[in-house]
């Protein structure tokens, strides 16, 4: 299931031993290393070497950043990967039944392993194409041991940072027998003997022990599909037992009491709200978590969640967040709510995007923000463009403003994934023919007839 086999991607280039990106607009995200009008990025080795005015480094690749931003890759900490090539399929999904009408209960039963792959690879180059340098990768499509390497190898063939959190899928028939067992064959395979790759193993489970148990024993997170409203009651009863800890990783966390949020917080639980998947779907309360983590201390980080309703760049998650944010604070306040939000800023948003993101990723110490010592994970945009010219404001220009189309380059760590503006080593008429190809065989499989004005997606009953 390697790039070989599918000759969708050119081989990784190995990154450059030197890089200057010079006279770039500098959002660093760190407090000490500050934020600079004009200034260099020296890369060495994949990591970031110096921050600094007029920097020299003899032999080094150098990328004029005269008219750009430099910012942090952006970290979405919750998308299903694997359905890459359902894009947008259901836009007018009202439900998360609606969702899983789309996705679980109909095409997922009929994914073979290179359906994996292409929907990786798919998710993945989406990414980085619109800056989202790591991803962590909720995986609950693995149904047999070819379906998660799949997965795993669609990952590092397009060198994304990711967290690959296999897990059980939700319906059809599957190998069980390989399940959580597989955890273990796929962290010898892939993990063991890479310990500091771009790729990362988890687990994809929900409120089960015994799941998390596995988990443990190989030392790897555990990723949790959290609705707070319908399983808060659980939460005393795992707190009181030690069960909960840093090693866990909740998303969306919507219409959580009080009494949770002390719980996630005192137990160190890392948490994802999804501004657009909560409202999208109506997902409990259909308002994202934000405010209540932080009054509970704890900084989310934000998701995307998937791509079968809408698109999957950070730029968008942050500005509906923003307003989702505002219209929140504003009906609050009107009418007295004793926790009214305070307004958020463009560059809170943007902490969420980038730094706290890799916090919620475990990946803080070495990613998400611009610091001399991390690894070389970065975004340039373009500011000349028309819908960008002129920057008054440069972190409003990168949270208000600035689109994919914007992003003149991507590295990640230390190695170029986007330039001038193209997602690089891909053969875009292979890629396209791969996709079309999957989404044939899952169409037919499924008794799927596409319409391209639908504006339902009708549940399709298979065994």
């Amino acid at each position: 299931m390697s790039v070989q086999d599918h000759q969708l991607l050119a081989p990784l280039a190995p990154a450059p031993h030197k890089m200057l990106i010079r006279g770039a607009t500098i959002i660093s995200m760190d407090a000490h290393v500050g934020n600079m009008p004009k200034g260099d990025i020296l890369i060495a080795a994949g990591a970031i070497a110096a921050i600094g005015a007029r920097l020299e480094a003899e032999g080094a690749e150098v990328i004029d950043a005269a008219d750009m931003i430099a910012i942090p890759g952006m970290v979405d900490t919750h998308r299903h990967s694997w359905e890459g090539q359902l894009r947008r399929i259901n836009p007018n999904a009202a439900t998360l039944e609606d969702y899983c009408n789309a996705t679980h209960f109909s095409f997922a039963k009929y994914y073979r392993p290179r359906d994996i792959y292409v929907g990786n690879v798919l998710t993945a180059l989406g990414c980085i194409d619109a800056g989202i340098t790591t991803v962590i990768d909720n995986s609950h499509n693995s149904r047999t041991a070819a379906h998660s390497d799949a997965a795993v190898e669609a990952l590092l063939d397009t060198g994304i940072r990711a967290v690959h959190a296999a897990g059980a899928p939700v319906s059809g028939v599957w190998d069980k027998a390989h399940w959580p067992g597989n955890l273990a064959r796929l962290k010898a395979k892939y993990f063991t003997h890479q310990p500091g790759g771009l790729v990362t193993l988890a687990m994809m489970a929900q409120l089960e022990p015994d799941q998390w148990a596995v988990a443990r024993e190989l030392g790897i997170p555990i990723v949790t599909e959290f609705f707070g409203g319908a399983m808060a009651a659980e939460l005393e009863g795992l707190h009181q037992r030690g069960l909960l800890g840093r090693d866990n990783i909740f998303n969306h966390c919507t219409c959580l009491p009080e009494s949770g949020w002390k719980i996630l917080r005192d137990a160190g639980v890392r948490v994802n709200v999804c501004p657009r998947s909560d409202a999208h779907y109506g997902i409990e309360d259909g308002l994202f978590a934000w405010q209540a983590a932080l009054r509970h201390g704890i900084r989310p980080g934000l998701s995307v969640d998937n791509e079968t309703s809408y698109s999957g760049d950070m730029f968008m998650e942050m500005r509906v967040a923003f307003s989702l944010q505002r219209v929140l604070g504003h009906h609050q306040r009107l009418h007295g709510h004793p926790h009214a939000p305070a307004s958020t800023n463009a560059f809170r948003l943007l902490e969420a995007a980038t730094i706290d993101g890799a916090a919620c990723a475990g990946l803080e110490q070495r990613i998400g923000s611009l610091t001399p010592g991390k690894q070389a994970d970065l975004v340039l945009i373009r500011t000349g463009d028309l819908n960008l010219y002129p920057v008054n404001n440069a972190i409003g220009t990168v949270v208000h403003a600035a689109e994919r189309s914007n992003i003149d380059t991507v590295i990640i760590g230390g190695r170029l994934r986007k330039r001038d503006g193209v997602v690089v080593g891909v053969d875009q008429a292979k890629l396209h023919a791969a996709i079309d190809e999957s989404c044939t065989h899952l169409f037919n499989a499924a008794g799927y007839q596409p319409d391209p004005f639908a504006e339902s997606f009708a549940p399709i009953h298979h065994a």
